[in-house]
């Protein structure tokens, strides 16, 4: 098997360095050296082992498209950027028709999924990459269109940690608030509560000092009206490795789609890379 092209962008964020420094070891692909950043970004080069990754603002990326694919004919992008840029960046892979796994969370994500729908190309969406979550979400999906109602005149609580540089609440925790609510309770999604202090994620919450800077944890606490039942679920993730695993398979994935087209769907979830269909 011949290596893919993939092109991370969101350099020198740290979710795209680790996606980098993984990538350039995996025989599977062939890391190329140019990544999509911020407008506000100064920096013009960042070194990640041997490759030195030239970055591409807003700015001048329409003209650098062209030389970039005349270096790499193909490639697929992995887009682990800002929240402020998802729709912008999959309209600029729409219109270069670029195939890619949108791994960033936030943005407006029906106009997201509207704009890949069109496409020619394909892509793959989640707000979580992580293989093991997707397939907890899979469960409660399932749940809750089977069950709906099975918590109803409970009350829910939903409290996640991220890193402190973290904008956005947590895709996941919106997406589980969205089964918990098909399951009977009433949650609103401006009531999950955000911890971004580090001192309160290491003193309160017991997260060790190595992983403030790179964790998702999240706990969803269910509890009857007269207080006798009360029901727990959480994910605890240290670190950002488990992200990468599962974006790579999307690639692979994605790659099976781009040689074997199906001209009905462009749009793909996690789920469907699990499922491998």
């Amino acid at each position: 098997m011949e290596n893919i092209n993939i092109m991370i962008n969101g350099l020198p964020g740290n979710v795209a360095k680790k996606m980098a420094e993984f990538g350039i070891a995996d025989k599977r692909f062939n890391v190329i050296p140019f990544s999509l950043t911020g407008q506000e970004i100064e920096e013009k080069i960042v070194t990640i082992d041997t490759l030195a990754f030239e970055l591409v603002r807003p700015d001048s990326r329409d003209q650098k498209t062209a030389h970039i694919k005349s270096l790499f004919p193909f490639f697929i992008c992995i887009d682990y950027t800002h929240p402020s840029a998802v729709n912008s960046n999959a309209l600029y892979y729409v219109q270069n028709k670029i195939p890619f796994v949108m791994g960033t969370t936030g943005g407006d994500r029906k106009l997201l999924e509207e704009i890949v729908k069109v496409a020619a190309t394909p892509a793959v969406i989640a707000p979580n990459m992580a293989k093991q979550i997707v397939g907890f979400q899979a469960m409660m999906e399932y749940a809750a269109d089977t069950f709906p109602g099975l918590f109803k005149g409970y009350t829910l609580q939903v409290v996640e940690s991220h890193q402190k540089g973290k904008a956005d609440t947590s895709g996941t925790a919106r997406a589980m608030v969205g089964y918990f609510n098909k399951l009977g309770v009433n949650f609103d999604m401006d009531n999950i509560e955000m911890i971004r202090d580090p001192e309160i994620q290491e003193k309160e919450w017991g997260i060790k000092r190595e992983h403030l800077s790179g964790h998702g944890w999240h706990t969803y606490t269910l509890k009857a009206e007269d207080g006798s039942a009360l029901f727990e679920f959480k994910h605890n993730i240290n670190g950002r490795d488990i992200y990468v695993s599962g974006t790579f398979d999307a690639v692979l994935f994605l790659k099976k789609k781009l040689d074997h087209p199906d001209k009905s769907r462009k749009l793909y979830t996690m789920i469907d890379v699990l499922n491998g269909k």
